[in-house]
């Protein structure tokens, strides 16, 4: 029950959190680059990690927590 919780949890907010990343990585090396295809490449890998990141974090506590309960 609680490791489906977060994972439903983990399901919304990890793209929610990678489309944020991938927002303020691209903003900010925009400034640094002339050309636009460098910022887009480092903004795209910035979205993944943070997505595998909250996703592979929420997996891991749901698992903890429904072990505990």
């Amino acid at each position: 029950m609680i490791f489906s919780l977060v994972l439903l949890i983990g399901l919304v907010f990890s793209p929610i959190a990678g489309v944020m990343a991938f927002l303020i990585t691209y903003h900010e090396y925009q400034r640094h680059y002339t050309d636009k295809q460098r910022p887009l490449r480092i903004a795209l890998e910035a979205a993944v990690f943070t997505f595998a990141f909250f996703m592979i974090a929420s997996i891991v506590i749901g698992f903890v927590l429904s072990r505990n309960v």
